[in-house]
């Protein structure tokens, strides 16, 4: 939780030096041009990139302060919690053949306690497994296989946690999209109403709105979509390797009772 908020304030701050980093080059004057040809192609580079900048500012004006805002913040908690699991899940991801090699020499050489140093100094979900499975060795290989199966379970639920907070952004910032949309229309046909006219420009101006924050909202969710995928995908395949880890697991253990009856 405490990495989460940090993400967060950093995120937040990057997002209004960002700000305040715009506002800063609309204020400056441009640089005067130089005859040289490679002072004029880095000076068109500078401009171009400033009107970039102006550009996404302006359309964020445009599209309304309050929409485009709730829009932008379902970006930063959502990048947030995407990347706090996105590290996570890396972090989680081992190994599986190389510390069962050297679990099972730990286990053969040592005993069960040289085995459950052997988990506890190595990180992952596989480690915790194999460690709580070990805990209960002395109640023999059934309730071995149920703490495996319960402890898995319990993994599984941590490599998911916050997830669904991804999921609600990813919902919530089209839906906010398509809200400022619906706003937009209504403004208008009420320019319309209040005019009596049909004039290009008395809509022009609400249509705008409209598909501003409709694309605002869609690219933010398309975003998040991709880090949700790829988090989702991660967890499957930790997961598999938990499920083979802990076959092996036991047929270790099974031969490893046998040897020492």
């Amino acid at each position: 939780m405490r990495k989460l908020f940090a993400l967060i304030a950093v995120l937040g701050m990057l997002t209004i030096g960002a700000s305040r980093l715009m506002a800063q080059e609309e204020e400056a004057t441009p640089v005067a041009q130089t005859e040289q040809t490679s002072a004029s192609i880095t000076d068109d580079e500078v401009i171009e990139s400033t009107s970039l900048h102006a550009a996404i500012k302006q359309k964020f004006i445009e599209g309304g302060a309050g929409f485009m805002a709730a829009v932008v913040l379902c970006l930063i908690f959502g990048l947030a919690i995407a990347i706090e699991r996105v590290i996570y899940l890396n972090l989680s991801d081992t190994n599986t053949k190389k510390f069962i090699a050297g679990f099972e020499d730990a286990l053969n050489n040592g005993g069960v306690e040289a085995a459950k140093e052997y988990c506890r100094n190595t990180r992952g979900p596989v480690a915790s497994i194999f460690y709580q499975g070990l805990a209960r060795y002395d109640q023999g290989i059934d309730m071995v296989e149920k703490s495996v199966v319960s402890y898995g379970s319990v993994q599984m639920g941590l490599m998911e946690k916050g997830l669904t907070w991804v999921g609600l952004f990813i919902a919530l910032a089209p839906m906010l999209g398509f809200m400022g949309t619906v706003i937009g229309m209504i403004g208008a046909f009420d320019n319309i109403q209040a005019a009596g006219d049909m004039s290009p420009a008395l809509v022009a101006g609400g249509i705008k709105v409209a598909l501003i924050t409709t694309v605002g909202g869609l690219i933010v969710a398309m975003i998040l979509q991709v880090f949700y995928n790829y988090c989702t995908a991660k967890i499957e395949g930790i997961v598999n390797n938990m499920e083979d880890a802990s076959v092996s697991m036991l047929d270790i253990l099974v031969k490893y009772a046998q040897k020492n009856k």
